[in-house]
């Protein structure tokens, strides 16, 4: 758009609907001169690192998967992976196995949620999913159901439960899935991919509806050669590369006025974790039907389009129902047996964990004293890595839209924002308090 519009605009969202916790957006622009541009979260913050202060370590990782009712799975293996880290405890090959088996179900759990209940409204023009039920996408709603739903009992299977997992422990498991439930659900899998590959097929009808809308920005991920790395890799950039070294000196957090969570940035003003980011970075690594997927749905490298965040999230799923088959049959043909949990020794040490979750990159940080009470914790939500990137992507995307209806105008802001999928309540981790 050249030149001034000679008109002015007002959107003000509050409690942006469709996500999860409370954010807001602000635009105020005078004669096509943009006086404010802001992402604000106001919400209350949540002093999870204070809560664990003083907590043994057979008791973080449950009180961390509360953090998040979607993450919580994610959550329990960061922790895990830090306590392991900071103890030296080893972990077998059929835990591990067990556990990329339940960061599949999570990412599926997540992403479908996402892409069926919170995205698709958008790209059909309604307001929420209930105006799909009854119509011609009916069919496609009951697909998304069924897919989230094998998910749900899928991390019900591996984790004891669907959200707030209890037979994930330092070291290993102290529940197993049986053979016939494996076996049951190897056997549902490919249905599942065949369910997905339908409802891609929906929405890329009305793809349409996603914006065509450049900005690059700094991409980061774990990677790990020859893998689509998600449970274990090396912090990476698309900027700097790969990482080696503490994860303190890679990731800057910082604070702005508006909000109550922290801002993140590393080589740039901002960086982007996530779908859109791992796909960037390891995109060439997505096994068969991952890469099928993103083929299927015109997701090229390297993207830089945001919004295509929820196509990254729909070739994820494809990937992680393929890892699931690969998993799946390995324990099946080594046998799931139970397996002694390793003598644990407290010491006074530090130990960080990190592990992609849905929206992308989570750090636990914990330091305990020799009797394995933690002393300390730091915790790096996505979210806190992506609302940077957020406000700088509104930058960019309101001068080309100024001249578009106020209501357009809010539409395609509150879809830059559903697009990342924001764990709001998750990130806020600030309070400004002043004495007076």
């Amino acid at each position: 758009m050249n030149g001034k519009v000679s008109t002015d605009r007002t959107v003000s969202v509050h409690h942006l609907t469709r996500v999860e916790g409370h954010g807001n957006i602000h635009l105020d622009a005078k004669n096509g001169e943009i006086k404010r541009l802001e992402w604000e979260v106001p919400e209350a913050p949540r002093f999870f690192e204070a809560m664990l202060k003083g907590q043994h370590y057979s008791d973080v990782a449950h009180i961390s998967s509360r953090i998040c009712g979607i993450c919580s799975i994610g959550h329990t293996l960061t922790s895990l992976k830090a306590t392991e880290s900071a103890f030296g405890i080893p972990v077998s090959e059929q835990t591990t196995a067990l556990r990329r088996l339940a960061i599949n179900g999570e990412n599926m759990q997540s992403h479908v949620l996402h892409i069926g209940y919170l995205a698709a409204p958008d790209f059909f023009g309604v307001g929420s999913v209930f105006p799909l039920i009854g119509s011609k996408h009916n069919d496609t709603v009951i697909k998304i159901i069924k897919l989230h739903r094998l998910a749900n009992e899928m991390s019900d299977l591996v984790c004891g439960r669907t959200v707030h997992p209890i037979n994930m422990v330092p070291g290993g498991f102290t529940e197993y899935p049986s053979r016939k439930k494996l076996e049951d659900l190897l056997l549902r899998l490919p249905d599942a991919q065949d369910t997905l590959k339908e409802i891609a097929a929906a929405i890329k009808e009305i793809s349409g509806a996603i914006l065509d809308f450049s900005r690059e920005t700094e991409y980061v991920a774990l990677s790990t050669k020859g893998d689509y790395a998600l449970y274990d890799g090396e912090l990476t950039s698309s900027d700097t590369g790969v990482h080696d070294g503490d994860y303190l000196d890679f990731v800057e957090e910082y604070f702005v006025p508006q909000s109550t969570a922290k801002y993140s940035r590393h080589a740039r003003e901002s960086l982007m974790v996530g779908a859109l980011a791992r796909f960037n970075i390891n995109g060439n690594s997505l096994n068969a039907a991952g890469m099928k997927m993103a083929n299927f749905m015109d997701l090229k490298l390297p993207c830089h389009n945001p919004f295509m965040n929820t196509v990254a999230q729909m070739a994820e799923v494809a990937h992680n129902i393929e890892d699931c088959i690969v998993q799946v049959r390995t324990l099946l043909e080594k046998g799931v047996e139970r397996e002694t949990l390793p003598r644990i020794i407290p010491k006074a040490g530090r130990g960080v964990g990190v592990v992609e979750v849905p929206r992308g990159i989570l750090i636990h940080d914990y330091t305990y004293d020799d009797v394995g009470r933690c002393k300390k914790a730091n915790l790096i939500i996505p979210t806190n890595q992506n609302h940077g990137n957020i406000q700088k992507d509104m930058e960019s995307l309101v001068p080309t839209i100024l001249d578009r209806p106020e209501k357009e105008i809010e539409l395609l802001l509150e879809m830059l924002v559903r697009a990342y999928d924001p764990c709001i309540s998750c990130s806020t981790h600030y309070l400004d308090v002043r004495f007076v």
